[in-house]
């Protein structure tokens, strides 16, 4: 028998409604009472449950459509029914064909998982998919690949088998622990999970104001609405099923909106009209997790420290001469090569146990000041800033220095590190030189006191001793937060770094 699915009462005065959402597809085993699909009217929202239990035969009205009161939606072939055809259709299937019905069975089916993201990290977007629907993967081989705040972070296949099912497209955020995908062990698979994929219906596109996390597209009058008053959907608090965005919601952002007050001075100003004509040549990317991250913290520290930044210039010759002297000496013990940076870490170091509020941090009404040194090492990536941290820096040697600084350089290049090695610095030193600035004023990177800038050595006219000579200068910058560190601390600093730069025998003495 087959029961028919129509449309309900939808109340006084109301003749025609649209089709917003399926909740289940032609196939699919329906419960009484189980929801359909809703409804959209003017109004109200309106959920169909089935009205018996069996199977969802055919969809009459899809997705969009415009229906009217008692128009038929579709059908459902009850449960008793459908058994009844299925025996039928296969009479002997069990005792004639034993080997094909023990192969029938479902093969086991590994759930690919977020692996673990790092302290604090609770969620990731799935950048990249490395395999598709129906590919033959093996233990181990990389299958996506996440991005959080800071690092991405590569998920390799639990076993070996056919990736059967892909839970989180790209671009689509997951929790720590979330499910991703399903990878199937059956040896049969590779034939049918292809055949699947081509036979399943395409899915509709997805309206604009879809959210990404959601399973459910917004209301077809919600979009209209959130056009109409230049909304986002991640401006308006869906109450619909699963977070759907309704038409009334649209109607309560607009009116919370025209009720807000003015926005601050520190708010984002809006975007200035575009011209027609240009606006066919424009692109729009969206941020990545790291960009928002970075763009977030900068604007944090503008907001929150009172930056101050001072200057001086270094003569580098003292160094120069040092490092071409003892390049090849100190790479054929250390097996690395002597650059600049290990000066400028054990300057640095030098300098803040001379003035210590430079590497100390304000929480709440109390400064917190730091007995060793974990040196932020900023470095550019493909994706954005990112500042690994050599712990307990001032304790090691140039040697050590050198190899850590190349070595998580490297590993900030591709994309490697981990949370871990990028917390807890209480100093930074960023180097603009390699890019051929010559001179910047640098942002402080939370919570700490103090960042180094590093800049182009150029060659520049200096008077030493009353004549004129030609020497390799560097500007230095000191960005520091005003509210911790007085102005006299900061250029006592600075200074300090000079002179260690300028004459490097004062690190070897303590000096």
């Amino acid at each position: 028998m087959t029961i028919e699915v129509r449309v309900p009462t939808l109340g006084e005065s109301v003749t025609e409604a649209t089709v917003a959402t399926w909740f289940k597809k032609p196939g699919d085993a329906v419960a009484v009472d189980e929801m359909l699909c809703e409804l959209e009217t003017d109004k109200v929202t309106v959920e169909v449950p089935s009205p018996a239990a069996g199977k969802l035969g055919d969809i009459i009205a899809a997705e969009g459509e415009t229906v009217g009161v008692d128009a038929l939606l579709a059908t459902i072939a009850e449960s008793g029914q459908a058994g009844a055809e299925e025996t039928s259709e296969r009479p002997a299937q069990t005792a004639a064909q034993p080997a094909e019905s023990s192969a029938a069975e479902p093969a086991a089916s590994v759930d690919v998982m977020v692996p673990t993201l790092g302290e604090s990290v609770t969620e990731a977007t799935v950048s990249t998919w490395f395999k598709k629907v129906g590919d033959t993967v093996a233990q181990d081989e990389m299958l996506c690949e996440l991005e959080t705040d800071k690092v991405s972070v590569e998920v390799p296949a639990p076993a070996a088998g056919i990736l059967a099912e892909i839970v989180a497209a790209e671009g689509s955020t997951v929790e720590a622990n979330g499910k991703l995908a399903v990878i199937s062990g059956s040896a049969g698979a590779a034939a049918s999970a292809p055949a699947a994929a081509a036979s399943a219906p395409a899915p509709a596109s997805a309206p604009s104001g879809a959210a990404g996390g959601k399973d459910v597209a917004n209301a077809p009058s919600a979009e209209k609405a959130m056009a109409e008053a230049g909304l986002s959907a991640d401006q308006v608090t869906g109450t619909g099923r699963d977070g759907r965005i309704m038409k009334e919601d649209v109607q309560r952002a607009v009116s919370a909106a025209a009720s807000a007050p003015a926005p601050s001075a520190t708010a984002p100003a809006p975007r200035a009209p575009v011209a027609a004509e240009d606006a066919g040549r424009e692109e729009r990317v969206k941020m990545t997790r790291l960009r928002q991250t970075i763009a977030k913290r900068l604007k944090d520290a503008q907001n929150t420290a009172a930056i101050l930044t001072t200057y001086n210039e270094v003569d580098m010759g003292a160094v120069m001469d040092l490092r071409s002297e003892y390049k090849d000496l100190f790479e054929k013990k250390h097996g690395v090569r002597l650059g600049f940076m290990s000066f400028f870490t054990k300057a640095c170091c030098h300098a803040l146990r001379e003035v210590p509020e430079v590497n100390a941090e304000i929480d709440g009404t109390e400064i917190v000041y730091k007995n060793f040194v974990h040196m932020g090492i900023a470095a550019g990536t493909p994706q954005g800033l990112v500042v690994p941290v050599i712990r307990d820096a001032d304790q090691k040697s140039f040697a050590t220095l050198e190899k850590e600084i190349a070595e998580k350089g490297r590993r900030a290049r591709d994309g490697k590190l981990t949370m871990a090695e990028m917390q807890g610095g209480t100093f930074t030193i960023s180097n603009g030189g390699v890019y051929g600035s010559l001179m910047s004023s640098p942002i402080l990177n939370p919570p700490q006191s103090g960042i180094l800038g590093m800049h182009k050595i150029q060659d520049r006219p200096m008077v030493i001793n009353g004549e004129i000579k030609i020497r390799p200068m560097m500007y230095l910058a000191l960005s520091y937060d005003h509210r911790i560190v007085d102005g006299k601390g900061a250029v006592t600093f600075l200074v300090r770094v000079k002179e260690a730069l300028e004459d490097p025998r004062r690190l070897l003495m303590d000096l």
